[in-house]
């Protein structure tokens, strides 16, 4: 047989589809796909970001250039049309201060755009309220201040003409307390005393057995206290940090080991730091109370009955 060869062009071989290969996924590309937003926020925040940005640079260079001062507020009132203008504040870290005091602080300014609002300014109006520390003011574009206050803690109360405040450390106000809502905390008394707070502290500090036992403390004449006890005592302390610390220290050994407080005296007197004088109900001199350590000591019986008897007047 024969074949019929066909001339012309050869055959083509049948062309293989090359698979497409998969583009790869950067990394920077996971992340942004695991991120629980859309593309098109993204896409608003980076616009919001570049705007911000751009007129935050704008204005600096304005000023820079010497541009008036007029056409800087200008753009920067174009860039709060924009959308970058205070909408909202949020407030972190408050206890006892009242929230809408630092909104309206927050919120006090000549114009709300962004790049216009003085965030040191802001804080400083803050530091003047008694309860703030400290104040943390930043922005969140493309619309909200963030506050975040330091409070500080009660230390005393402080009754003042009659009036009680609560007190922080170095006696600054932080606001009035009414005597049936009076926390449990140390009370001094009179005119200045405010300022004594940290020094009454470290008063109490050197006699810790007795600080339970203390109910207030009066600041008499800007020179020294007058401690009185929950059992009904008044204690007189000498002038002097060092030496109304030391005069306390003795009490406290004096009634250690022979109990003073709960024991009828009505009033107790240290401002001679080498003794205790003491008074009972119904009398009007003080009688000197003499040191345990003395008696353990041989002494002549003269000077026992001398001890004995021995009373001081009333110096007020």
């Amino acid at each position: 047989m024969s074949r019929t060869i066909k001339r012309g062009s050869p055959p083509r071989r049948p062309v293989q589809n090359k698979r497409r290969q998969q583009p790869k996924v950067s990394t920077l590309d996971k992340i942004i796909e695991a991120l629980p937003v859309s593309h098109e926020t993204l896409r608003r925040i980076a616009t919001w970001s570049i705007v911000g940005a751009v007129g935050a640079v704008a204005l600096a260079g304005a000023t820079w250039l010497g541009i008036p001062s007029a056409i800087g507020v200008a753009i920067a009132e174009g860039i709060g049309r924009a959308g970058f203008r205070v909408e909202q504040v949020e407030v972190t870290g408050l206890s006892r201060m009242d929230r809408m005091t630092v909104y309206a602080v927050a919120l006090d300014q000549r114009s709300r755009a962004m790049p216009l609002v003085d965030l040191e300014d802001v804080r400083q109006k803050l530091l003047s309220y008694g309860w703030i520390a400290d104040a943390h003011v930043s922005r969140r574009l493309p619309d909200t201040l963030l506050v975040h206050i330091v409070e500080r803690k009660p230390t005393a109360v402080w009754q003042d003409h009659g009036k009680l405040s609560l007190i922080a450390e170095n006696g600054i106000w932080l606001e009035p307390v009414k005597a049936e809502a009076m926390p449990d905390l140390p009370l001094v008394i009179g005119p200045g005393a405010n300022e004594q707070e940290a020094a009454y502290q470290k008063l109490l500090d050197a006699a810790p057995a007795l600080r339970p036992l203390v109910k207030a403390a009066t600041w008499v004449g800007n020179r020294r206290w007058n401690l009185l006890f929950e059992s009904g005592e008044t204690l007189a302390l000498p002038e002097g940090d060092a030496d109304a610390a030391k005069a306390l220290v003795k009490f406290a050994q004096l009634d250690g080991v022979r109990p003073l407080l709960g024991k009828g005296w009505i009033r107790f007197d240290m401002r001679d730091p080498s003794k205790l004088v003491a008074r009972r109900p119904g009398q009007e001199t003080n009688r000197t109370i003499t040191d345990p350590e003395d008696e353990t000591k041989p002494q002549r019986p003269a000077m026992i009955e001398a001890k004995r008897t021995a009373f001081t007047v009333v110096q007020g």
